[in-house]
């Protein structure tokens, strides 16, 4: 695809979606379970553009990633090692290449800590008021925090 993005095949950003499991860790051992972990990943992305569109081409913009993982009790490893199978777990449903993810924000809640949002949508409203484990993904396409040279 050139650099013009057909809105109508266009992903509708931002993407939004919860995991209600806990998430594996790329130091996992357990392969089969590493691999699991991101067909859920991509097969919920999956589920979730197909709610917004019927059709959808993946394109090479530039993407932002956050993710929330909401811990029944704290958290044994490090939050950064579920990063990589989240964003590869997204490869062919969101993006074709992770090479386009320009900037990820990852956080750990766990039990006990408050946090506070500046914006609240829908998903991340259900994923607040679910019981953890839960892992919010949100993938967006404005990179407005960005500043010119």
């Amino acid at each position: 695809m050139g650099d013009e993005i057909d809105p109508e095949f266009a992903l509708p950003f931002p993407i939004e979606f919860a995991i209600h499991k806990t998430p594996r860790s790329l130091q996992s051992k357990n392969g089969r379970a590493k691999e699991d972990w991101k067909r859920l990943v991509r097969q919920a992305a999956r589920d979730r553009i197909d709610a917004q569109r019927e059709l959808t081409w993946l394109d090479d913009r530039p993407l932002a990633a956050k993710i929330l993982y909401f811990a029944p009790a704290p958290m044994d490893g490090d939050v950064d090692n579920i990063v990589k199978l989240i964003l590869d777990g997204m490869l062919g449903a969101v993006y074709r290449s992770d090479r386009v993810i320009e900037r990820v924000i990852v956080q750990k809640i766990e039990p006990g800590i408050v946090v506070q949002f500046a914006s609240m949508t829908g998903t991340l409203e259900e994923a607040l008021g679910a019981e953890p484990p839960v892992v919010y993904i949100r993938v967006d396409d404005d990179l407005s925090w960005r500043t010119a040279a």
